[in-house]
């Protein structure tokens, strides 16, 4: 088994070998990952944070030990809590990274940061003030920053900055947690799920308050939330169907 690690701020995660293929995430910098199945110019890894798979460009990452890689797992909590910063690097050059960047490996890159880090779980009630810093962040299939993101990225990052996991997609966040049998019975930060016409959970949203909902449709926006689901009053339509509310914690 091969591992490695990014170096670079923003990585696109890729469905297939290659620079067409759908980007289906993104990897940030400090994230690490087992390599399985190598190639000569992409690599299908699998992402230690949450197991998600997919293929990265072989320029665009590092190649570590397992013992490095194992260590990484056993750091506590840091990520970067900036919209935007930077690292140092060798020789005074800068890198900038996203919020959410993972700093455990800045001494395994000899880099140093100096910007606000997110060190702590914190309860649910830090997740709603999360959400709103990506408010008006524009929809973006597979992203993850504040620059582009989609609706199970938008969710993963606020669970994540508050020191909570959640899998990477919608179907699959949608089997963690209790089940609510009604929207009176949730509380702001639970999730809603919703479901295509074949029944294929698709989208994802943060519960608020007042039945009003938080997610990424075209960007990061609050819409009205009911028993059939999103309400969207600039269309005066429904743009999602309910399926679920979930609580994760």
């Amino acid at each position: 088994m091969q591992y490695g690690i990014c170096n670079l701020s923003i990585v696109p995660l890729r469905a297939g070998p290659s620079d067409p293929s759908e980007m289906v995430s993104q990897v940030f910098y400090g994230e690490h990952f087992k390599v399985l199945e190598p190639q000569k110019k992409w690599s299908k890894i699998r992402l230690a944070y949450d197991q998600y798979e997919g293929w990265i460009d072989n320029k665009q990452y590092l190649e570590i030990t397992e013992t490095q890689y194992h260590n990484l797992d056993q750091k506590e909590i840091c990520f970067s809590g900036d919209l935007v910063e930077f690292v140092n690097c060798s020789q005074d050059q800068l890198l900038a990274i996203p919020l959410g960047a993972s700093l455990g490996a800045l001494e395994f890159f000899n880099h140093t940061y100096d910007g606000h880090t997110l060190t702590k779980k914190r309860s649910k009630e830090h997740l709603i003030d999360t959400a709103f810093l990506y408010l008006n962040a524009p929809y973006l299939w597979g992203g993850k920053t504040s620059f582009g993101i989609d609706c199970s990225g938008f969710t993963q990052m606020v669970y994540k900055l508050n020191g909570h996991k959640l899998l990477r997609d919608a179907s699959q966040q949608a089997t963690q947690g209790e089940v609510l049998s009604f929207i009176e019975e949730s509380d702001p930060g639970d999730l809603a799920f919703f479901d295509n016409e074949e029944g294929a959970i698709t989208h994802v949203g943060m519960m608020l308050q007042d039945n009003h909902i938080i997610h990424a449709h075209g960007k990061v926006r609050v819409d009205r939330i009911d028993h059939t689901g999103i309400y969207n009053a600039e269309k005066r339509a429904y743009t999602h169907n309910l399926r679920v509310i979930k609580r994760i914690i």
